[in-house]
């Protein structure tokens, strides 16, 4: 199935949702692993103070800008990777941060790159387990999802919310905490661990940094 790239130029919150059920696959290192997604996080600009880009352009930053089906992969806690799907209008920052899949192909692979994961669920369970899973990192920033023959590919989304579908307050931040812009697949054993009133940490941007990272 061939995602056309109009279908990410959305609002994070507004594709966010509809990400939930999408299949991301990596080829990295010459050998595949796809994962499902169960979990997601949407993350704007400007107007969004939990947002790497809510103080605008930076190195960093410049591939939130767009144009939208752009992999942004960044580095936390000096040891970890996450991974976003940068959406919406082309110039304006948005993007989903990938919270948590369940492994649909490559299994053994995966295992081998997380080798502490005791269950097949626990696999991609949390961002930067679902990186490590996938082979992700700074050589993957920027990498274009729809372009044939990308290292990583977005193979499909629904065209749909899917049942089940709930959404809640964003996790590790300590900034615009109101906003519900997390969703993640009621019920789904590969969503990560939240409780609510536990450790949060913000950078310096803002962005959310994953509590998940024993990789």
């Amino acid at each position: 199935m061939t995602v056309e790239r109009e279908r990410l130029a959305r609002p994070a919150p507004a594709l966010a949702p509809r990400l939930v059920g999408a299949v991301l696959a990596s080829d990295v290192g010459g050998v595949e692993v796809a994962v499902r997604l169960t979990e997601v996080e949407a993350y704007e600009g400007s107007d969004d103070p939990a947002s790497h880009a809510f103080r605008g352009r930076t190195p960093r930053t410049a591939v939130m800008f767009g144009p939208p089906g752009h992999l942004y992969c960044y580095f936390t806690y000096g040891m970890h990777w996450c991974a976003n799907i940068v959406c919406g209008t082309d110039g304006v920052a948005a993007a989903v941060l990938l919270r948590a899949g369940e492994v649909v192909r490559g299994i053994d692979v995966a295992h081998s790159r997380r080798p502490a994961a005791r269950r097949d669920t626990d696999l991609a369970r949390g961002p930067a387990r679902l990186a490590v899973c996938l082979g992700l990192g700074a050589a993957e920033n920027g990498v274009d999802l729809l372009a044939p023959g990308s290292p990583v590919r977005l193979e499909s989304v629904p065209a749909r919310r899917r049942p089940g579908v709930v959404a809640g307050p964003r996790v590790g931040i300590s900034v615009a905490v109101e906003r519900p812009w997390r969703f993640w697949l009621d019920a789904a054993p590969s969503v990560s661990a939240y409780r609510a009133g536990g450790r949060t940490r913000a950078t310096p941007a803002g962005q959310t940094e994953p509590r998940d990272t024993d990789a």
